[in-house]
Order: C-alpha cells, then sequence, then structure tokens
C-alpha cells in the first residue's frame, strides 16, 4: 500500500536541442499551480496527495503529460481550466477525466 493515496508526476523535461518536449509548455508553473491549489484543498497534509517533478517521462510527442498514481493513469492539458478539472475530479473525488487521459499505447 503506498504512503500517499495519489502520487503526482509531472514532466518538466527541457531539451537543450529545442525538440518537442513538456518544459516548452510551462509545466514548472503548473506543477507549482497544482501544489498550491492541493496545499489549499488539505491534500498534502492529510497525506492523500504527493505532487513531485519528474524527469523525461518519453511521452514527448503527446504535450505536456503527467502521471497519477497508483492507477497509472497519464493526463495531457490545454490550460489551468483542464489541470483544475483533474485536481477536482481526480484528486479529490476519485473521478478520472477520460477526455485529459493518455491511452498506454500511445
Amino acid at each position: 500500500m503506498s504512503y500517499y493515496k495519489y502520487h503526482v508526476f509531472f514532466c518538466t523535461n527541457l531539451r537543450d536541442d529545442g525538440s518537442a518536449c513538456c518544459g516548452q509548455y510551462k509545466t514548472k508553473s503548473m506543477r507549482d499551480y497544482v501544489k498550491k491549489r492541493c496545499k489549499t484543498e488539505g491534500l498534502v497534509r492529510s497525506g492523500k496527495v504527493r505532487i513531485n517533478t519528474a524527469g523525461c517521462l518519453n511521452r514527448c510527442d503527446l504535450g505536456p503529460v503527467m502521471v497519477i498514481y497508483p492507477e497509472e493513469t497519464w493526463y495531457t492539458w490545454v490550460d489551468q481550466e483542464d489541470i483544475d478539472e483533474i485536481i477536482d475530479s481526480h484528486l479529490i473525488n476519485d473521478t478520472i477525466v477520460e477526455r485529459l487521459r493518455v491511452g498506454h499505447d500511445k
């Protein structure tokens, strides 16, 4: 059993050669937003959620990505509204946001 109910990893990798990568989508600021919002919601102190930075997750062709464990749910997003939907649905209400989900076979 995991210490946290959900462990969220944000790819923040920025490639030096300019090729496609998550870091081109301001993922560090989005990760910081999620950390702040989860603290505000009381999810961090309760041990429910842990937000971490990850190096390259090798899904660069899909835009910005994050993965939430233990379900191994991969997400991509366009804006803060998408991120808020992931927080509200998945992290707070335990419901995967299918429209933002990235399949394992891609």
